[in-house]
């Protein structure tokens, strides 16, 4: 096994190990694919990789991010999504979406704008939900708490989206439920005071993100694979433990998750995180021995043999990388070259290779 093995997941066979991760653009008008999201995602198919996942796309408008968040919510987004589909199929890699909800870090700025919470006189809007009315940090927008109505509708949000999907040609599915947004909020006691059967124990407040699991799966068909993205520390003692995550992966792996992909954080504000090169490995690695599932590592994965090794150890089944990829979308052809690893590359391009 090595960065440039093929690997099965159910029917789906990627050519490669290397997956662009989901990397927001925030470029939307009300949810809508474009010209930017065709150039940027098909930019990464013709560089090689083996599998591109679009960024975090809303299952509801309420649900973005920002107000120039990619959107799954109506069936008018199907036509783009598709074209650009075809397009990296047709490239050779596996096209798939994240799904996502912002929860209580919805109604902000794009980063380049500050990336704060915004008013309705901004563009922003009110009310956003969360599992409990406690906001972000001091001065954002505190949240509604969702009843069981409201619950509800996030379920079938999730189900619609990946009909959508489906729709659309797409091979695989992530369901966001890292970096602070709604459903990892439910998971985590930071953001979860609950005191029904979503909140409190880890069994209540691991059930909506199940919960949305088996919705998608009684339309995401069994030949397709379905991953869940998770934060799996939130770096604080009263938060989310990577011993909840290896319980997490064992229960998604029965309930027909084929992929664990494993970032960390996000659920508060201003804390400690040991950033280095591939600090986040260690949870692919622990989820993948523990709890029998393939996990994907993320988390300053910049170099090929970086890469290579993370695979060949055994510490995860997939690389997921960002920003290394923005900075050089053909990574994997130079990856292969420097590893010694035979790969097609695209006809257009062969007279650039290099023996």
């Amino acid at each position: 096994m090595s960065l440039f093995s093929p690997i099965t997941l159910r029917s789906i066979v990627a050519r490669n190990r290397l997956v662009v991760s989901p990397m927001c653009q925030y470029s939307s008008t009300d949810g809508f694919a474009n010209d930017w999201h065709l150039v940027h995602l098909g930019q990464f198919a013709a560089g090689g990789a083996g599998m591109v996942i679009t960024e975090a796309s809303a299952v509801s408008p309420e649900g973005r991010i920002s107000p120039q968040d990619l959107g799954i919510w109506k069936d008018n987004h199907v036509e783009m999504l598709a074209r650009i589909s075809k397009f990296v199929r047709r490239h050779g890699a596996v096209f798939g979406s994240q799904l996502a909800h912002a929860g209580r870090k919805a109604s902000t700025a794009r980063p380049w704008e500050g990336g704060g919470p915004l008013d309705a006189q901004h563009d922003g809007w009110t009310p956003i939900v969360a599992p409990s009315a406690v906001p972000f940090d001091e001065g954002w927008q505190v949240p509604v708490a969702l009843d069981e109505a409201g619950i509800a509708r996030v379920i079938q949000d999730f189900k619609s989206a990946a009909e959508r999907a489906l729709a659309a040609e797409m091979q695989i599915l992530e369901v966001h439920a890292a970096h602070g947004y709604l459903l990892h909020e439910f998971l985590s006691p930071i953001a979860n005071t609950r005191n029904d059967e979503y909140g409190g124990s880890f069994e209540n407040r691991v059930r909506l993100l199940r919960d949305v699991v088996a919705a998608i799966r009684t339309v995401w068909p069994e030949r397709l694979p379905l991953a869940v993205r998770i934060s799996a520390t939130d770096w604080r003692d009263d938060g989310w433990t990577p011993d909840e995550s290896v319980e997490l992966a064992r229960l998604l792996g029965g309930d027909g998750v084929d992929l664990i992909d494993c970032s960390t954080g996000g659920i508060a504000p201003r804390v400690k995180i040991p950033i280095g090169p591939g600090y986040q490995v260690q949870f692919a690695e622990r989820l993948r021995r523990e709890a029998g599932v393939q996990t994907a590592a993320v988390g300053l994965i910049t170099g090929a043999e970086q890469a290579d090794t993370i695979v060949r150890s055994g510490q995860a089944d997939l690389v997921v990388m960002a920003r290394e990829m923005l900075r050089d979308p053909h990574f994997p052809l130079r990856a292969a070259r420097e590893l010694k690893a035979e790969v097609e590359w695209p006809n257009q391009y062969r007279r650039a290779k290099l023996s």
